[in-house]
């Protein structure tokens, strides 16, 4: 029994070892970062500016590879089958918080098969009104959907999608029942709401302040813990006794379960220098994008309060599973 002991111990020795030194070696050749999104859009975009600087770092290139489909599982899932060598980076919405609560059936588990390197970026949102419809805030949009039950509207990008679950979110911070119209993207939801055709939604910041900023659409409130700068009349939800409504969304970066610590933290430690580089918090300040970079542990811990928060709204909205 001692023996078995001492060789099993051995055994454990000598993979630690192995681990260490892997990690010790990392990087040592071109590093993949996947995008579960088409190219061109905002998630590609921040993909490349980060991985620029972080290659800078890291000595090795990263090269961005585009996995679109499926909300983001496609390319979740086949980073979830790479090799856990950290040579396979993941670059995600919040979307992965929702999903396993969205989808019936997915082909990789967020939580076990993945490990949270850090945080990239997190935004607010600015909540919309139609210029069309006579409320200025949040209380006076509330307190008519309370005269006039199920007659007002609110869209979203699409059903699931974070717009579709903070405005439901909403709904039950007010204790009002807004009717749900999805549409395909932003870009037809703002039209519908510049319209009238819907009287809410919850904007990316992009979206949100250009649109209240050129008088297309009224600014009703913010998502943050404080008013934007670019909004500065524009007050927050919390302000106007709408709490538990301090919600936004992040970027974050994800690799395989099993990927040594010693690698995952020579990541987060790269992707923090790149977002302290004044050059790039010049392009993603302006936009909205707050940069972050915090710590494993610490995007771990959103990481689950999200998807623990996530699933309560989805199951209380009652809003239906995606195949």
């Amino acid at each position: 029994m001692r023996k078995l002991w001492l060789t099993v111990g051995a055994m454990a020795a000598l993979c630690a070892g192995a681990a260490s030194a892997q990690a010790q070696g990392y990087p040592n050749r071109t590093i993949r970062m996947v995008v579960p999104y088409a190219p061109g859009g905002g998630v590609s975009i921040l993909a490349q500016v980060v991985s620029n600087k972080m290659s800078e770092f890291l000595k090795q290139p990263v090269v961005i590879d585009n996995r679109p489909g499926a909300g983001g599982n496609v390319g979740a899932d086949a980073v979830a089958k790479s090799a856990p060598d950290g040579y396979t980076i993941l670059l995600h919405t919040s979307a992965m918080a929702s999903a396993s609560s969205l989808y019936s059936k997915l082909p990789f588990d967020p939580v076990k098969d993945f490990v949270p390197v850090s945080m990239v970026i997190s935004t607010q949102f600015v909540i919309a009104g139609s210029p069309k419809t006579p409320t200025v805030d949040l209380r006076e949009l509330a307190a008519l959907a309370k005269d006039k039950p199920d007659t007002l509207n609110f869209g979203s990008s699409g059903a699931g999608s974070t717009l579709h679950i903070f405005a439901e979110m909403f709904n039950s911070i007010a204790g009002i029942k807004l009717v749900h119209i999805p549409y395909r993207g932003d870009a037809p939801m703002v039209t519908a709401l510049i319209g009238g055709d819907i009287q809410l939604a919850f904007l990316p910041q992009a979206n949100g302040i250009a649109n209240v900023q050129s008088d297309q659409i009224r600014g009703l409130g913010v998502t943050g813990t404080k008013r934007m700068a670019a909004l500065p009349n524009v007050p927050t939800a919390q302000e106007q006794g709408f709490k538990g409504l301090e919600v936004g969304s992040w970027i974050g970066m994800f690799v395989p379960a099993g990927t040594p610590p010693g690698i995952v933290n020579t990541i987060q430690q790269a992707l923090a220098k790149a977002l302290a580089d004044p050059k790039v918090r010049d392009v993603l300040i302006p936009t909205g994008q707050e940069p972050v970079g915090d710590t494993p542990e610490a995007f771990a811990a959103t990481f689950k309060a999200d998807i623990a928060r996530y699933a309560k709204v989805i199951d209380e909205a009652k809003i239906p599973k995606l195949d």
